[in-house]
């Protein structure tokens, strides 16, 4: 029986220090569309003992001497973000109708109540936010086939369905996960945006 106590003894010493602060971003780069809603999930451990006070996300990482701002207290960010974690474990936000300007890193940072117990999780996560273009030959012929393609500046995030239009009225039926739209044997009506 006495191989087993000092076995039981190293667990709990090994415990005690791998306590770390850490924050972990999934995925740690987003694309998304302009005016889409973006969901950036985090997860942050800290020390036994420590009771968080604060948690909140900023885009500012190194400010002399002061806090760092709080995004949720920003006007442009204060009524499009919902915190979405808790003062545990989780850092989730949602920001609704992102914009061009909301492209760049976001770090999520806790505050405990010991003295020296903050923490900034960098590097963060990267939003980059992009428009829809639509690539289109310089010149068509009538009788020829035209393939069309939407396409962004980044690889989306999450998985995009498309509905192609002409002059504000639908040319496909349904939601389609393909970015390209074939025209057969297209004719003088087919002219349009």
């Amino acid at each position: 029986m006495a191989p087993p106590l000092p076995l039981i003894v190293l667990l709990m010493i090994h415990g005690v220090s791998s306590a770390d602060w850490s924050v972990s971003y999934s995925p740690s780069h987003i694309c998304a569309l302009k005016d889409s809603t973006v969901i950036m999930s985090c997860t942050y451990t800290y020390p036994t003992g420590h009771q968080i006070k604060k948690v909140f996300w900023t885009k500012t990482l190194v400010i002399d001497n002061e806090e760092y701002p709080d995004l949720s207290e920003d006007p442009e960010y204060s009524q499009r973000l919902q915190y979405m974690g808790d003062k545990q474990q989780y850092c989730n936000i949602r920001l609704h109708h992102v914009t061009l300007k909301d492209s760049r890193m976001y770090y999520f940072r806790f505050i405990t109540d010991k003295p020296d117990g903050k923490y900034t999780g960098a590097p963060g996560v990267t939003l980059t936010v992009t428009d829809l273009q639509v690539e289109s030959p310089e010149r068509v012929t009538e009788g020829d086939s035209v393939n069309l393609r939407c396409k962004s500046s980044c690889a989306l995030t999450d998985r995009a369905t498309f509905i192609w239009y002409r002059n504000s009225q639908p040319l496909t039926e349904r939601r389609d996960r393909n970015n390209e739209l074939l025209l057969q044997s297209v004719r003088r009506e087919d002219s349009g945006r």
